[in-house]
């Protein structure tokens, strides 16, 4: 008898979803998805707004990342006034889009995902989250605290506001750093960097002790992946050109411009989710299968360009076993990585003359009636494009997200987990755990907010194919 597990809603992710997990008759498991069960049309009421607006509407998107909506829809407009940002500008651009990444990856790792780690898969789901976390180590949860409240406090400083700040304009920001911001960042790096390589140490000790597994089943599987790059093939987060490698290391596509996006990105739909299957083009819908995010852009890049982070990199690759980490668990390795970077990139910046300067904006009209722009987010790379008329009022937007592109990888992350664990009627909660861990790996952002960390309910059926309910579980 045929039967599907539900795991509804999927906790400590941003946004609604579930997670069904379709059994045969044998209990072993055929198939799984990852539904998106939430509906927000945010592309739609934007239309007929003025092109001025949209980096404050857009950054209401979310409320975990939304700087990335902010810079993307920034660019944007700056290719709609055709308008160079001046230098001042786009480096504060860059520190916000740094600190972001920081307060992002930091939230993902030490808030919603280390409980896993720290705590044990199968340890009781009413402690299993940060709070479980504060009590059983109070001094790392609290440095996870604080760094994430390093990320957010740069953001204040640079927009006003930590969160839905509109503070990036076409043609630049609205003011610039002042001199007393400058040395608050410059007084609390050193304890974001101590805490960051910190956390980089914990988690490598437990790559080679506990988590061993994990690597193997949690979305290992072969796929492209794409980011931005720098125009020497570093790092990047904000500008350069986009890239495309296949697991093998090879370089697929290479120079891509994001105005031409829709020449090798597609977006398929299925009936069960909400949220669409972008997928590269040339390969077709589902083999275009690609990720982006963290561990995209750690395997996309060269090298990252600062000393401490290449350092890291070396040992992610080795760790990995090649020049690219195919492993879907590797995108918590990644965020940490990737905060040092950010961290390394900072303290050149507070050194930059630039960053305390006054001209950090170009002003212009409607030049063009079309934009496109990206940024890497926290979860991956972000896609802008607005259409608009003689007068600025928006008549076309289209978003691609970047948890969107990873829908396809996190469909398969799913299934193979699925299948290593679930065997037969009898499912426990650690097993469980494991499926919605392979959703966490990729930190996916659904909605404008997070869910209370670790307390929502979960729902689990175990369904016939008629629609009987053979068995529910439910926890609190």
């Amino acid at each position: 008898m045929s039967k599907t597990v539900i795991i509804d809603p999927v906790t400590r992710i941003e946004g609604h979803a579930k997670i069904s997990v379709y059994l045969d008759d044998a209990g072993e498991v055929e198939n799984a998805r990852f539904h998106v069960v939430e509906f927000r049309g945010f592309e739609k009421f934007c239309e007929g707004r003025p092109m001025f607006e949209m980096a404050g509407i857009t950054a209401r998107i979310c409320g975990i990342c939304p700087v990335s909506h902010l810079l993307a829809a920034a660019k944007t407009g700056d290719k709609i006034l055709a308008v160079q940002v001046p230098p001042a500008g786009e480096k504060l651009r860059r520190m916000m889009n740094l600190a972001q990444l920081t307060q992002s990856h930091a939230l993902s790792f030490f808030h919603l995902s280390s409980p896993d780690f720290l705590l044990g898969w199968d340890s009781d789901p009413a402690k299993r989250n940060v709070f479980g976390l504060m009590a059983a180590d109070p001094d790392l949860a609290r440095a996870g605290i604080r760094l994430r409240q390093f990320g957010q406090t740069v953001i204040e400083l640079l927009g006003a506001r930590k969160i839905h700040a509109a503070w990036a304009v076409p043609g630049g920001v609205r003011s610039p750093l002042s001199d007393e911001g400058r040395e608050w960042i410059i007084d609390r790096l050193p304890e974001a960097r101590k805490t960051t390589e910190l956390a980089i140490s914990i988690f490598k000790r437990l790559l080679d002790t506990e988590l061993k597994t994990e690597i193997d089943v949690f979305g290992k599987f072969p796929s492209l992946f794409m980011g931005l790059v720098a125009p020497n093939g570093n790092w990047e987060h904000y500008g350069g050109h986009l890239r495309f490698i296949d697991s093998n290391g090879e370089i697929v596509a290479d120079g891509l411009s994001e105005d031409n996006y829709q020449d090798f990105l597609g977006e398929a739909v299925e009936n069960w989710s909400y949220l669409k299957f972008p997928y590269y083009k040339p390969l077709g819908y589902p083999d275009g299968i690609y990720r982006v995010g963290p561990l995209a852009r750690l395997n996309v890049c060269d090298q990252i360009g600062t000393s401490d982070a290449d350092r890291e990199l070396i040992e992610f690759r080795h760790r990995a076993g090649g020049r690219v980490a195919t492993s879907s668990f590797f995108y918590h390795y990644a965020r940490l990585v990737e905060i040092l970077a950010c961290i390394e990139a900072i303290e050149q910046l507070v050194d930059d003359p630039d960053i305390i300067s006054k001209r950090v904006r170009s002003e212009a009209g409607i030049n063009c009636l079309e934009g496109v722009g990206v940024s890497e987010a926290p979860r991956g790379t972000l896609f802008h494009h607005y259409q608009v008329d003689e007068n600025g009022l928006i008549k076309k937007v289209n978003l691609i997200i970047a948890t969107g592109q990873n829908n396809l990888a996190m469909n398969k992350t799913v299934t193979q987990i699925a299948q290593h664990y679930i065997h037969g009627n009898d499912i426990p909660e650690g097993m469980l755990n494991r499926v919605e861990a392979g959703i966490r790996a990729y930190d996916p952002c659904l909605s404008c907010s997070t869910h209370a960390v670790g307390q929502m309910p979960l729902h689990i059926q175990l369904i016939q194919k008629d629609g009987t309910i053979i068995q529910e579980k439910y926890r609190h």
